[in-house]
């Protein structure tokens, strides 16, 4: 007979007051942990979304129009002076400047009209101003064309000073190269004159009412004890140009001027050869029923702004062809403007410029962009001069009926357009269009160029070369890890390949730019060859390895034989940059670089995108490793145990059981990867040469959106067009990666719900 030994256990009373007070506990706690975890997912979704509309608020200012409003009009300041030649304001607005034919300089208050003082250019007695020419706006240089054939040279500046810490603005006039006025044309009044004044060198040319050009080419030498310039006249021959001459212009560099005649003819000529000039070619401007209205230099002088009798307004400049040859050729047609265009007048410090028709409409210009930024009615008096400020926030204008109107202008951001973001543009001294980002120069002539084109494509570069070799090796590595590796070596694996995601990536960054990057440059054949190499010897040593003898195999326990690769692959990288320079003799004559660019015509940068995905894979590595090899070991064991059962081999199960099975998690951890390749900044920013160019070569090397911003947004001006831009880069960046991982979870969740283990 069985004696039961078992002690008879107490019952347990659900309703005592320690049971339910561990409920409550319980319950409180359970709703605590719901609630944690529900506001902390909403933190982030409000986190995420509050980062969208702060790059969104920085970003759309760039695309708003100009919008314009007058302050004040009034009567031409002290119109007894004579007929206005030029126009123009300081610094400030507050101050213009009105040069007359009577030889007159008049200062007037911008917003009342109000004469602050008068001076007389010191022409001969009975000598009126003919012409008047402008250096530059930003130089304030002017050449007055007197009717006695001769020419001066002034400028109109101010001075700044506070007294009482009021600003008090004083205007004046100066003389660069003296108060005597420089002979041009003998006797010979000129109706049109152009002045350019270098450090070095002052060029006159003007056009005689019997359609004569003359001119007159000065050196100078400044005293280095006083400072005074002093003028050397030098050999100077005009060229003879048949037809009706009505301008004359000279570029900044002293090596082109441009004669427009018959109304829309425009003739080249190289004056770099002071004594001989050469006709570079002509071009008609406009068509035959068409003439040519006003024409005027951008900023900086490289370019012609053309505006004609029929309101098309264009821009032109030199050209150099595949035989460094130039050639002026049209670049761009802007949108038209209601009727014939009357004053074109170029902005100080952008490449921006406005246009004033004939039906008293203003049009506000972009030129790089292309873009019209404003279209508006402001009077139907035709206007007869017009003046911008410096900073291009104040409008003057002087109508025919004598009277001057002032207007505000609100235009911060007119450089951006859908084109110039995206889209080839024809820049400046570049023989075609292209995709280029430059920002900033040392010069104020400067055209910037923000085209985002070359730092999404470097983006996706430098994200898809690292991706070529993070995914393989970590996907491989994963399924082995999980799948066929001994559990005891996996717990020492799968921790020491996750440890390396903690690795700073400035310091893989580092490495890669002063190590890797030059010992590749030097071992380039060896790279190949380990590249070529390294796959075969593992595929031979493994078809060894199972064919041999099974007292052999049975001496290293069942799952560590991977451990035996690790000699294999360290004498391989010995063996592969050991016979390196060998290679390179034997079949790149000695040099693999040279041989490349110049057989090949391939260009080798020494950062490059073999080095950024190098080290960048190494950085990803980790990342989808981890999350490849959680998806595949989380594989329900019956699904493999049943495969087995049913007779598959390991291989087969792994191939059409647990991949299948996995593919969502796998999936997932392509896309992380991706998402942490696209945004990784450190690496590339030091790996690279970081120049924004357009090739898929290997052997260039690029600049992303995420370096272009770490290396830039530190120098930008706040609220600048640059600023906003690389908010724009930053605000591209998000919506890339929200597509992606949006696309992503959506193809997820169909592998999970095909797939799914029920």
């Amino acid at each position: 007979m069985t004696q039961n030994n078992s002690a008879t256990m107490p019952e347990l009373d659900l309703e005592s007051p320690q049971i339910l007070r561990y409920r409550k506990r319980r319950a409180f706690k359970d709703k605590l942990a719901q609630a944690s975890i529900g506001l902390g997912g909403v933190s982030v979704i409000v986190a995420i979304t509050l980062i969208f509309f702060y790059l969104l608020y920085e970003v759309l200012p760039l695309f708003g129009g100009a919008e314009i409003h007058e302050v004040s009009t009034y009567d031409v300041a002290q119109v007894e002076s004579g007929e206005t030649l030029y126009l123009a304001m300081e610094e400030q607005a507050e101050i213009a400047t009105r040069v007359t034919d009577q030889g007159k300089i008049v200062f007037f208050n911008t917003e009342n009209g109000d004469v602050i003082t008068t001076e007389t250019l010191p022409a001969a007695p009975g000598a009126t101003v003919t012409s008047l020419g402008n250096a530059s706006s930003a130089s304030r240089v002017l050449a007055a064309g007197l009717s006695d054939g001769t020419a001066i040279v002034f400028k109109h500046s101010y001075k700044v000073t506070y007294p009482n810490d009021e600003r008090l603005i004083t205007p004046f006039i100066e003389y660069p190269v003296g108060q005597e006025p420089l002979r041009l044309a003998p006797g010979i009044p000129l109706k049109s004159i152009s002045v350019r004044n270098t450090e070095s060198a002052l060029f006159l040319a003007g056009v005689s009412q019997q359609d004569q050009i003359y001119g007159a080419y000065y050196q100078k030498d400044e005293n280095f004890m006083t400072g005074e310039i002093s003028l050397e006249e030098a050999d100077l021959e005009m060229p003879n140009v048949s037809g009706h001459i009505e301008n004359v212009l000279v570029d900044p560099t002293l090596s082109w001027m441009f004669v427009l005649s018959d109304q829309r003819k425009l003739s080249v000529y190289d004056i770099r050869d002071k004594d001989a000039p050469q006709l570079n070619g002509s071009v008609n401007l406009t068509s035959d029923k068409n003439s040519v209205t006003d024409i005027q230099f951008l900023l900086g002088g490289a370019s012609l702004l053309v505006g004609d009798s029929a309101g098309q307004v264009s821009q032109w400049f030199m050209v150099r062809d595949n035989e460094n040859k130039y050639r002026v050729e049209k670049v761009r047609d802007f949108q038209p403007v209601s009727a014939a265009t009357l004053v074109i007048e170029p902005e100080e410090r952008r490449k921006g410029f406005m246009v004033v028709d004939a039906a008293g409409k203003l049009s506000i210009y972009y030129s790089t962009a292309n873009r019209m930024v404003l279209s508006e009615s402001m009077a139907s008096t035709p206007v007869s001069m017009m003046a911008i400020a410096p900073r291009a926030n104040r409008i003057l204008f002087e109508m025919e009926n004598g009277k001057v109107s002032f207007w505000n202008v609100d235009n911060e951001h007119p450089e951006i357009s859908w084109s110039a973001l995206w889209q080839e543009i024809w820049y400046e001294g570049y023989e075609e269009p292209d995709y280029v980002w430059q920002s900033s120069a040392a010069t104020n002539d400067f055209e910037p160029k923000y085209s985002l084109s070359p730092l999404a494509f470097g983006t996706l570069k430098a994200a898809f070369y690292a991706m070529l070799i993070a995914t393989p090796l970590a996907i491989c590595g994963a399924l082995y890890t999980a799948y066929f590796m001994a559990p005891s070596l996996r717990r020492k694996v799968k921790p020491a390949i996750e440890l390396m995601e903690a690795l700073p990536t400035v310091i893989l960054g580092f490495l890669a730019g002063l190590f890797f990057a030059p010992f590749m440059e030097s071992n380039l054949p060896g790279v190949f060859v380990v590249l070529m190499l390294m796959p075969i010897a593992i595929l031979i040593f493994g078809f060894v390895w199972v064919n041999l003898p099974q007292k052999i195999r049975h001496m290293i326990p069942e799952g560590w034989d991977p451990l035996l690769l690790i000699p294999l692959v360290l004498f391989i990288g010995w063996f592969s940059f050991e016979i390196s320079p060998f290679v390179e003799q034997l079949l790149f004559a000695g040099d693999m670089r040279n041989w490349l660019t110049n057989e090949v015509g391939i260009d080798f940068d020494q950062r490059n995108a073999l080095v950024v995905g190098a080290a960048m894979g190494f950085a990803v590595i980790p990342t989808i490793f981890s999350i490849t090899e959680d998806a595949i070991f989380s594989v329900p064991k019956h699904l493999s145990y049943g495969s087995l059962a049913l007779g598959a081999t390991q291989w087969q199960t792994m191939v059409r059981v647990i991949l299948p099975t996995a593919s969502p998690g796998i999936f997932s951890a392509l896309m992380i990867g991706m998402g942490r390749a696209v945004g990784e900044t450190m690496i590339v920013l030091m790996a690279t040469g970081n120049t924004p160019i357009m090739d898929i070569n290997i052997f260039e090397g690029m600049r992303t959106l995420s370096a272009n911003i770490a290396v830039e947004m530190p120098e930008s001006e706040v609220g600048s067009s640059h600023f906003r831009i690389l908010f724009l880069a930053a605000f591209v960046l998000f919506i890339f990666t929200f597509f992606v991982n949006t696309a992503a979870e959506f193809v997820r969740q169909r592998l999970r719900s095909k797939y799914s283990v029920i």
